[in-house]
């Protein structure tokens, strides 16, 4: 099984692909859930041995996007695509939850070229059918998924619903709070060739100078390859 593995720095793009990472996600701010990563940091990531989609995400909060954002995501899509990189991460959503038909039509026809990966948008979609279908219209390889719920061993139930639908025309590839200790709760219950997970362990704290200045943030995470390695040897 196909392992993907998110990272925001570039020491966490080394000790995943040096864990057995199969594919990279690449961002920045893992925290908010991942905004696009730097030109620099996809630069790096072209260079490493593995495949790498870089999260194309302009800011935290809503996926409801401005025509100036939309333009801003373009040129990011862009840049994935000079710096050599296999592919991008999309999303975007209406008021009420339903993905963006119009502007995802747009972003995916700009992706032209690039592999593309749905992102989380899809967990606020009030109707599975729908968003599935809409994805396998435009051409995405997979839509990453928490089965609409704060965790994928949570939302296994919508995944199995998911992966129904998708009846092999689009991966259905289950992340968030994907680890060592909670894949078990997923695996062999769902049909799936390949899986989200950050592979992470806490960072060593900030200093309190750079806490205090607003330069840090308690309870960092950083990518670790031993559990890459471990998670990898878990899915056989």
């Amino acid at each position: 099984m196909l392992l993907e593995v998110c990272v925001e720095d570039v020491e966490g793009l080394v000790e995943a692909v040096a864990g057995g990472a199969d594919r990279i996600e690449l961002c920045s701010a893992l925290t908010v859930g991942g905004l696009t990563p730097s030109a620099g940091l996809m630069a790096a990531a072209a260079r490493q041995p593995v495949p790498a989609y870089a999260m194309i995400r302009p800011r935290a909060g809503s996926f409801q996007y401005s025509a100036d954002e939309l333009e801003v995501m373009k040129a990011d899509i862009d840049a994935a695509g000079h710096a050599g990189l296999a592919g991008v991460v999309l999303g975007a959503s209406l008021r009420d939850g339903r993905l963006d038909a119009e502007m995802l039509a747009t972003l995916s026809e700009h992706a032209d070229g690039l592999g593309r990966t749905l992102h989380r948008a899809f967990d606020l979609v009030p109707d599975l059918s729908e968003a599935i279908e809409l994805a396998v219209l435009l051409d995405f390889e997979r839509i990453l998924t928490s089965g609409r719920a704060t965790t994928a061993w949570e939302g296994a139930d919508d995944l199995e619903r998911a992966i129904a639908i998708a009846a092999g025309r689009i991966s259905i590839m289950p992340g968030a709070g994907v680890n060592l200790q909670t894949i078990d709760r997923l695996l062999p219950r769902l049909n799936i060739a390949e899986i989200h997970a950050s592979c992470s362990v806490a960072a060593s704290q900030p200093d309190d100078r750079a806490l205090a200045l607003g330069f840090a943030v308690e309870g960092a995470r950083r990518t670790d390859a031993a559990t890459v390695r471990l998670l990898k040897a878990r899915l056989g």
